[in-house]
């Protein structure tokens, strides 16, 4: 599998990816009605560095965004969102695709990544980013609309990307 820096070219097959996504409605924070313009505003956005997965046929299986998770003095901390395609899903890209998002994020100076809003029933999910070493570091109760369950929990999810014997301090160095 090949994870590169996305360009232009890759935009209609990135849709392809989370659309379908975006229409179930059950982990990503827009609108499930959003067109394709607003698909591209969200994954796509200004501060976004956007990769894609290929596999060995040249075919775009998985992408992902990442970006600080705030400015200034927070700028240290970074943020990623995933999506896979629908039938390349269970075969360990999403696992892939966050390996590979550490390391940039480390290679980019940032000291840990933080998920915003990881709603709580995409188990499938919150197991696989506590694998990769995140924690639920909140609860952030009924903060997600779920098109079938209605309103449902979403966690905050943080890690460390610090070599432990130098731990973060209050001011991030």
């Amino acid at each position: 599998m090949e994870i590169r820096l996305a360009t232009e070219a890759d935009w209609p097959a990135i849709w392809e990816i989370i659309r379908p996504i975006i229409r179930e409605g059950e982990t990503l924070a827009i609108d499930r009605n959003a067109d394709e313009d607003g698909g591209r505003a969200y994954w796509m956005a200004p501060g976004k560095s956007v990769f894609v997965a290929l596999d060995e046929a040249g075919e775009t299986i998985g992408s992902y965004t990442l970006r600080a998770n705030q400015t200034g003095p927070a700028g240290h901390v970074a943020n990623a969102g995933y999506a896979v395609r629908g039938n390349q899903r269970g075969k360990g890209i999403a696992q892939i695709l966050c390996r590979h998002s550490l390391e940039e994020a480390r290679a980019r100076g940032f000291r840990a990544m933080q998920f915003n809003l990881v709603v709580s029933t995409n188990e499938r999910a919150v197991r696989l980013w506590q694998h990769m070493g995140f924690a639920i570091v909140g609860t952030l109760p009924g903060a997600f609309r779920h098109p079938v369950l209605g309103h449902v929990d979403a966690y905050v999810m943080f890690r460390g990307l610090v070599d432990e014997s130098q731990p973060m301090t209050v001011d991030g160095h």
